[in-house]
């Protein structure tokens, strides 16, 4: 019997010592984590306030440009209406 006692005294030491290494590589671990969803997120913050006048710049010269060409579909279409059959 005496071992079977030393294979088990043996695999509980072993066992205590993984548990204290899991704990230990599950620490840095998270710490890790929390310093990259950190890091994304100060680089997802610098993105947005860098593109932002971009995309609202982009959209205000869309519009102007839409502005543009119904004002031009509109002059076209009076044209046509105000004059007679065209000429050959």
């Amino acid at each position: 019997m005496s071992g079977l006692d030393e294979q088990w005294k043996a695999l509980r030491a072993q066992l205590t010592r993984l548990e204290a290494q899991t704990r230990k590589v599950r620490g840095e671990a998270r710490t890790r984590l929390k310093r990259v969803e950190r890091q994304t997120r100060a680089a997802l913050q610098k993105a947005m306030q860098q593109a932002e006048p971009r995309v609202r710049q982009a959209a205000d010269e869309a519009a102007r440009i839409g502005r543009g060409l119904r004002a031009g579909v509109r002059a076209g279409s009076a044209a046509y209406r105000s004059g007679g059959r065209p000429k050959k």
